[in-house]
């Protein structure tokens, strides 16, 4: 066990601050120097540990994983620099993932609630709508806070997306969700899908693809931000040439939302909408990509160390986490440049530290 850890690097307490003079000391972070000697001294540009806003640890393409798999994709995403997971839906029980130091730090949602039928087979609780508040109250009891709603999904009768529960439907679960004490997130496609969830009070949105103009002040007034997952939507071209046959309106759909993406993100940034970085890692994205989603945020136009902020500084504090401050728990990264201004050396920063101990 490593006692004493002295960071003698630019010390990022956010996006435009900056000190120096850090240590670790049996897991807590200090501005103030121990009188005895460091263990270990580590140089370099100190930032907290990255964010991964949406994140299915837990969860394969089949549903449920078994828990070997669940603790190999948890340590993919803390190699890669994720030390905390905002869960955005998951079949597997992760709550024995709290319980190991060396793994990242996970804030459950419970499962994903869906319309009957109208979602990926096998990874949510799906109901019709008179059991939408019901299941929205007991996926609040069960999860760290957080609830998942699937908004939208292809309608195979109309053909193209449809949202999944009626507006009025969605309006009580959200009502239930916080009287549980959880917030609510949404995937949402489709552009209608949002003014339902805005309507709703919803607390945020998972993709936000369909976002226009008229949307952007109801975010900013509602403070609701936007987590976009863009690797996730590069695979819109995808999933449009499978269902082109089918589906061609459908399909027209999903190219046109791709196209936009991030036309639209940008958009939202600049009105003052908060985004925060999400891979939706878990069914068809891969772990440990979270350097990747920062960097298409930037390439869609965010400066970046507003991109970075996105997985950092911003996120911990919506969430509730602790950055780099007096007493929190030692969980940062060191890295050779300055990561606000060179997003690449995020790719391989020099040392991961997590509760204190050093992992890379």
């Amino acid at each position: 066990m490593i006692g004493i850890i002295a960071f003698t690097g630019p010390v990022l307490t956010g996006p435009d601050q900056e000190r120096c003079g850090l240590w670790s000391v049996n897991g807590r972070l200090t501005f103030n120097r121990p009188s005895a000697a460091p263990d270990l001294v580590l140089d370099g540009w100190v930032i907290p540990g990255l964010v991964d806003a949406h994140c299915h640890i837990g969860l394969g393409p089949d549903g449920d994983v078994p828990d070997n798999v669940a603790e190999q994709q948890a340590a993919t995403d803390r190699d890669a620099g994720t030390l905390l997971v905002r869960d955005a839906g998951a079949v597997h029980d992760t709550r024995w993932i709290q319980q190991r130091a060396d793994l990242p730090r996970i804030i459950r949602a419970g499962r994903h609630i869906a319309r009957a039928r109208r979602y990926l087979r096998g990874l949510a609780v799906e109901v019709e709508p008179d059991g939408l508040v019901e299941a929205v109250r007991k996926q609040a009891r069960a999860g760290d806070g957080w609830v998942k709603i699937v908004g939208d999904w292809i309608d195979r009768d109309a053909g193209d997306l449809a949202a999944s529960f009626p507006a009025a439907t969605v309006k009580n679960a959200v009502r239930a969700a916080h009287d549980e004490g959880a917030r609510v997130t949404a995937h949402c496609f489709a552009e209608d899908t949002l003014d339902d969830m805005l309507d709703a009070g919803i607390d945020c949105i998972e993709h936000g693809t369909g976002l226009l103009p008229r949307h952007l002040p109801r975010f900013v007034e509602q403070g609701v931000p936007i987590v976009p997952t863009l690797i996730n939507i590069a695979t819109f071209p995808d999933i449009a040439a499978r269902a082109e046959a089918k589906f061609p309106r459908y399909a027209a759909h999903m190219r046109s939302l791709w196209e936009r993406r991030e036309e639209r993100i940008l958009e939202a940034h600049e009105a003052g909408v908060a985004i925060y970085a999400g891979t939706d890692a878990g069914s068809v994205i891969s772990h440990g990509r979270i350097v990747d989603e920062i960097q298409a945020l930037h390439a869609a136009g965010l400066p970046a160390a507003a991109a970075l902020d996105a997985a950092s500084w911003s996120a911990r504090t919506w969430l509730g986490a602790e950055g780099i401050a007096e007493g929190a728990s030692a969980d940062v990264l060191v890295c050779a440049e300055d990561p606000r201004q060179h997003l690449g050396t995020l790719g391989g920063p020099r040392h991961i530290v997590l509760r204190g101990q050093l992992l890379h």
